[in-house]
Order: structure tokens, then sequence, then C-alpha cells
């Protein structure tokens, strides 16, 4: 079974593509872009060549997933960059990826143009950037895409070879069907629906088809113990109330959570702490900014506009 699994995935890897600026911390060289053009970043860039740049939000998470492949065979775990640089900006780039030892030698380089069309051209399952119009870009070409923010400040980083990632529930693993219910109807209404079809599976959501990929993974590395390398965590704002249909939709789907936390109204920050989280995704802007002081955090758009209430505030 283990060894059927291992084919499957080789044969169809988990594709991440990462911007630049979400795989290295380029802030400073962004504000001078801001502030001064492209011509001032780009002699910086240029200047700055052989200067190793600093890990971003998003390098912790593909460090350790790239360590999960096996050397010697394809990969389980494929990262191509991505990002509008010019190709003559791409040097310090690689050089830095040379640097950290990381297994990325494919990539593009666009110039300002977008990197959408390239996100199905590269058969993406994941792409991480610090830019909204790529990340949306992303959306419309059927990835999960989440934008991140800068490094967390506090970020207590572990010296296992785990990979923890967390996710949110509705309008992110699972569709945003029950989010309108709450949204359209209240929170009784929805409590209601979702304990009338507790046992229906949801609908998948931008994230559903990663986590099924993901779940691979972390199969293939399950010990005897039950315990596996790649740790999957459900944060959601759910409470008892409407948890059971979670449970149910997780099982129906073969994708078991190593933990769910139903946090009601509490903030979901000090649990992905405890968690441990390498990265988080989750389509309410709120929680996002809030989670990002201690752990990576990654906005998926969704329906909701920052000022929507939350289930089940």
């Amino acid at each position: 079974m283990i060894e059927e699994l291992k084919e499957r995935l080789r044969s169809h890897p988990l594709r991440i593509g990462v911007s630049t600026r979400a795989l290295f911390d380029l802030e400073e060289e962004h504000r001078v872009f801001e502030a001064e053009g492209v011509h001032a970043y780009a002699q910086m860039q240029r200047d700055r060549e052989d200067v190793i740049v600093q890990k971003g939000a998003g390098f912790e998470v593909i460090e350790r997933l790239l360590k999960l492949n096996e050397t010697g065979m394809k990969p389980y775990v494929q990262v191509v960059l991505l990002s509008k640089n010019s190709p003559d900006l791409s040097l310090r780039a690689f050089h830095s990826i040379e640097y950290y030892g990381l297994t990325v030698s494919t990539g593009s380089f666009t110039s300002g143009a977008s990197l959408g069309p390239f996100i199905p051209a590269w058969e993406i399952d994941l792409f991480l950037s610090n830019d909204h119009a790529d990340v949306q870009a992303a959306v419309n070409a059927k990835a999960a895409a989440a934008r991140l923010g800068p490094v967390p400040t506090s970020w207590e980083r572990a010296t296992n070879d785990e990979v923890r990632i967390a996710f949110d529930g509705d309008a992110v693993v699972f569709s945003a069907e029950s989010d309108e219910i709450y949204k359209q109807h209240g929170l009784d209404a929805f409590r209601k629906h979702e304990q009338e079809n507790a046992q229906k599976p949801m609908q998948g959501g931008p994230f559903g088809e990663f986590l099924k990929k993901l779940s691979i993974l972390r199969e293939i590395y399950m010990r005897d113990d039950g315990v596996s390398k790649v740790r999957i965590g459900i944060v959601t704002a759910r409470d008892s109330a409407a948890h059971a249909r979670v449970v149910h939709t997780l099982r129906a789907w073969g994708t078991p959570a190593d933990e769910a936390h139903f946090v009601g109204v509490w903030s979901k920050a000090p649990i992905l702490k405890a968690f441990g989280a390498h990265i988080f995704f989750d389509d309410q802007e709120k929680h996002v900014l809030g989670a990002a002081s201690v752990v990576p955090a990654g906005h998926v758009p969704g329906p909701h506009s920052p000022d929507d209430p939350i289930i089940p505030a």
C-alpha cells in the first residue's frame, strides 16, 4: 500500500510555486521598488548580487517539505520559483537557493508580466506569494494560493524534521456554503444546518485538493506508532455545536487531521503557536493578521471582506 502511494506521488508530485519575496526576505528591496521605482530596485539587486538573501515567510515550510524527498529517487515534492523579476535578476535568487541547499532548480522570471498563465503551465498545486494580484491569478487558474506577509516577529522555530501545516476550515479546506448560511441567516440557522447535515460531507474549498495530496505524503511518512513527519491541523472558528460535520467530512475524504481545534471566538494565534505550525492558511484577514506574529500565515482569497463577521462570533 505505501509503495503504491509513493509511486502515485512520484508520478504526480506535490508542486509548489513560490515567489522570490515569499521565499526570501526582500522587504527592504520592495520598499525601494515602491518608493523609487523599478530602476532603483534593479540596481540595488545587482549591487547585492553576491549577498545571500535572508529567509522569508515561506522558506521554512518549503525547506521542510523538500527534505522529505528521498535521495536518488523521483521527488514527492517539487518547488518552482516564480518571479516578476527580470531574468537578469535571477542570479541572486538562485545563488541564495544554492547557498541554503534547497533543491529548487526551475523557475520563471517574467519582467513584470503576470505570473497567472504560468500556474497551470507548471501544474502548480499551491502558490505562495506576497502579491495579491498574482495570488488572485493563481486562484483563477484553479490552484490553491495564499498571500504571505513578512517573517513573524516572535516565531519559535523547532529543530525537528516534521512539517506542520494548519488550515482554517470553511472557505479554505471546505467550500464556503456553510459560511454563506451563517452570513445570510445568522448563527442559529448555521448551527441547525450543520447539525442536520452533520454526516453529509462538505464540498471541497480552494485548498481541498491540496489537502488530499498532502495527506498522501502524510501517509507515506506515517510511523508504526501512528505519528507522521507530516502533521496536519484544522484550526476553525466552529465550536462543538458545529464540529461533527468537519470530522465526518475529513473521514469521508480519507484525509484525517492529526489535530483539530474548534476555537469558537477564541484567538487562533496561541493555538497555532502551541501546535507549532510552520504555515497557516485562513480566508479571514483578521485571523491571518492575528496569527502572523507567531507563525507564517497566508491569506486565502475568499468570499469575505475583512469586516465580515466570523463564525461563530
